[in-house]
């Protein structure tokens, strides 16, 4: 589990390798992350839009952008939490998924809230020490 509180929005990414959607011999991978996301101030909040970073084991960079998430841009009151499940392919048993949330609050004033770094490891991945 990794969890991150910034600008008084927590999120918690729990990520889960997928076998049986994976084929290692067709360098196919895919990970399910849930990830819940908890108003901690004292306004309502909307998340509007994601932005990610996802690398693979061999350092290749994607960026995913777009309103809201799994369809939806969620409105938290203080102390409110929204949960969802995605999911991410790569062509590596390995990688790393980062990102920010843009929220509004009832004022209108934007701000983000950082999604905490995790890894994507798999069965599959050799494991060193360093």
């Amino acid at each position: 589990m990794y969890k991150a509180i910034s600008n008084n929005v927590q999120i918690t990414v729990m990520p889960e390798f997928l076998p049986y959607q994976s084929d290692p011999e067709e360098e196919r991978f895919f990970w399910a992350y849930t990830i819940e996301i908890v108003n901690l101030g004292h306004r309502t909040v909307q998340l509007m839009s994601r932005h990610w970073r996802i690398t693979d084991g061999r350092g290749r960079l994607e960026e995913v952008r777009g309103p809201g998430v799994v369809g939806e841009q969620p409105i938290l009151a203080p102390g409110g939490s929204f949960r969802y499940t995605s999911g991410c392919p790569l062509a590596t048993p390995s990688g790393i998924m980062v990102g920010t949330y843009r929220f509004v609050d009832e004022a209108g004033r934007s701000f983000d809230a950082e999604i905490p770094a995790f890894s994507l490891d798999s069965p599959h991945t050799a494991r060193v020490l360093n």
